[in-house]
């Protein structure tokens, strides 16, 4: 395996086909970006993280990784080790009473995972040479085929900046429309609407 680099989380962004999300991976070293193709349910707890949201109950990625801390089992870090037809294929390295154990999983779980730990999420050299796209070219690109499917859906997607929907909404309106997103879940909404008030503040 090739060395292993570790990124960050930049955005989230709407994707154009059945409610999927586009995750943004970056290197700040080496300023290379890797989009990856993720459901809307794996975009909505990976937000939650990332806006320190907290859900009313436990959604599944709070559960497992609730089960995980009480069996005092750890995620040292996960990896997207390889890349093939346009998927990606993950590891999550687990810990427990020194003991290492590797588990294949679906990039998306092992993203949304790492964050409920803090661990560090790594990626190949090799698939940031094959997939990754330097920072300062253009943000929108046409005519791309991202990778990091699931398996659920083989469409073509465009990785696009989307015009922000929430601009022309006043501060009173975006604060009722964040309640009324937090109290029926929808937290990848919920984060767009907090991301809009914080610019205004």
């Amino acid at each position: 395996m090739s060395r292993k680099v570790e990124v960050f989380i930049k955005n989230i962004l709407p994707a154009h086909s059945h409610g999927a999300y586009t995750l943004v991976l970056h290197s700040p070293k080496s300023k290379i970006q890797l989009p990856v193709l993720i459901g809307a349910f794996e975009a909505q707890s990976i937000a939650m993280e990332m806006e320190n949201m907290k859900s009313s109950r436990p959604l599944t990625h709070d559960l497992f990784a609730t089960t995980l801390k009480n069996f005092n089992i750890l995620i040292d870090e996960i990896c997207i080790e390889r890349l093939e037809e346009g998927i990606y294929y993950s590891n999550i390295y687990f810990s427990m009473d020194g003991l290492t154990v590797q588990v294949d999983s679906r990039t998306s779980d092992a993203i949304a995972l790492a964050m409920k730990f803090k661990c560090p999420i790594y990626v190949t050299q090799a698939i940031l040479d094959e997939a990754g796209f330097e920072e300062d070219e253009k943000e929108v690109i046409d005519d791309i085929e991202l990778p990091g499917r699931t398996g659920e859906d083989d469409a073509k997607q465009e990785f696009k900046e989307i015009k922000n929907p929430y601009a022309e909404f006043t501060l009173i309106d975006l604060k009722a429309m964040l309640d009324e997103a937090i109290a029926v879940e929808d937290y990848g909404k919920a984060a767009r609407i907090r991301d809009e008030i914080a610019k205004r503040k």
